[in-house]
Order: C-alpha cells, then structure tokens, then sequence
C-alpha cells in the first residue's frame, strides 16, 4: 500500500509545481518536454533497462511490449496538450473531471481484460468512488462548451483512461517493464521536442529548472504507480480507484490549505465518500 501513498504524494506534487509554474515564469509546455530527459536519465540508472539481455533488435521490433510502448510514448506528451486545449476550451473544472472520470474506463478494463472479480464490497466501493467523485468535481462553472471543447473533453477522457491501463500492463512485464518504460519515454520526449521546435517556442531557463523537478516527480509518480499495480496484481480495481480518489481527496485538501481554495459542502462530502470507497476497496486486502 504504500507504494500508492508515494504515488499519490509524487502525482499531487505535480500538480502544485504546474500550479505555481506559471508565477516562476516556466513555460509548461517547455517544462513537460524537460521532464522527459530527468524521466529517461532516472529510469536508465535506476531501473537499468537491459537490452542486451532482451536483444535490441528483438525486443524493438518482434517484441509484444511494441504496441505498449509505441502507443504510450505517442500518448504521454499528447495527452498532455489535449488537456491543455480542454482547460482553454471548457474550462479546468470540466478539464479535471474528464480527467478523473476515465477511472470509468479503468474499471471496465479491469473486470474484461485483466479478468478481476469484483466482490460485493468491492462494487459498492466502486459505486461509492463514483459517487464521491462527482461530488469532488462539483463546482460552479459558467463556462459552455463548445464543439471544440467537447471533443478535447473526450480526448482526454479516452487518453487518460488507456494510459492507466497501458501502465497496468507494463507492470504485468515483469523484468521487461524497465525497457519498455525507458522506450515510451524516449519517443514522448522526442514527440514533445519536435512539437515545440515546430512551434518555434524561446526557451527559458527556469522551464528548464522547472522540468527537471518535474520529472523526478513524475518518474517517482509513474514508477510507485507500477509497483502498486505488480504488489495488487489480481486486483487493478484498488490501484486504478485508490490513485484517483487518493490524488483528488489530497489535492483538493491541499488546495485549501495552501493555496486557500475553497472546498464547497458537496466537495467536503466527497472527501469522506473518498475515504470511505477506498477502505471499501482495501478492506478484503488488508483482513484477508
């Protein structure tokens, strides 16, 4: 379990650096390329992808990992401008939710991929975690959504939804998952780099800073979300709700107290709906 407290600290910790970043002066989208050279550097020393062992040409070619890390090096850096086309078009709320709701999708794929039963306690954790999610994201928001916003509204959902997904199979990899991570990796950087370049972005020193901090924590983030997901390997259900719930509860708790937002009474009832969903779904792990 504590894997997916460190997880969940790494990932709201992403989230306060992008909060402030912009009072820093770092350009996000500089930052998020950045990150992606302190993800590569830390998976190389740290999780020592081996490819001699795998076989370079094998593992890059005939290998099953293939499509898990093409897909998500393509999906990494690009849902993160889809995310960033949501909150200009409808708005950060509809933008978070989006987010967070494709746990919907994780679910799913938990029951018909990854052939978990879910029991009794475990739906009406399930139910509750919904429950307590549409309370967390209920907040006033004038904003309508137009065509545009609709559509990276849903690009979101779906990019969010599979990448969690693609992680729980990478973590099913056991001594490959190292290689296939530093590979996605690589091609996000590339992708996110090409992008700016063609965007002929000026680069700034403090996004640089910036992005380096940013990748250990999201290289941490990503790394303790995969052993979360190897320690409760019959269960992805409590990874994929627990991070979603454990990351919103804590964000919105750190919000108020940091940044001194205000958490309304339905958001309040969410925090405890969150907690309670989430001793639903450990509760059969941690007695049994």
């Amino acid at each position: 379990m504590h894997n997916l407290i460190f997880a969940i600290l790494c990932s709201v910790s992403v989230s306060i650096l992008l909060k402030v970043a912009r009072k820093k002066n770092i350009v996000i989208e500089q930052a998020i390329a950045f990150n992606y050279i302190a993800a590569i550097s830390l998976c190389y020393f740290l999780l020592k992808p081996d490819f001699k062992e795998l076989g370079f040409t094998e593992f890059f070619v005939e290998s099953e990992a293939k499509p898990i890390f093409l897909t998500l090096g393509i999906l990494l850096p690009t849902v993160f401008i889809f995310m960033s086309k949501a909150v200009e078009y409808a708005g950060i709320v509809r933008a978070d939710a989006a987010q967070r709701l494709a746990l919907f999708l994780q679910i799913v794929a938990a029951v018909f991929l990854f052939n978990e039963n879910l029991s009794q306690l475990r739906i009406i954790g399930v139910i509750v975690a919904f429950i307590a999610l549409f309370c967390l994201l209920s907040k006033p928001n004038n904003i309508e959504n137009s065509g545009k916003g609709i559509l990276f509204l849903l690009l979101v959902w779906v990019g969010y939804g599979t990448s969690g997904i693609l992680f729980k199979m990478i973590a099913k990899m056991g001594g490959a998952f190292p290689t296939t991570l530093f590979i996605s990796f690589v091609l996000a950087c590339v992708i996110m780099f090409v992008y700016l370049m063609v965007k002929r972005t000026q680069w700034t020193v403090p996004s640089f800073i910036g992005g380096i901090i940013l990748g250990c924590l999201n290289f941490f983030n990503i790394l303790f979300y995969i052993k979360a997901h190897q320690y409760f390997s019959d269960v992805p259900t409590i990874v994929f709700a627990g991070m979603d719930l454990g990351v919103i509860c804590l964000g919105a708790l750190t919000g108020a107290l940091i940044f001194k937002e205000k958490i309304s009474k339905i958001n309040g009832v969410g925090i405890l709906l969150g907690l309670g969903a989430i001793i639903l779904l450990y509760a059969e792990k941690l007695f049994s």
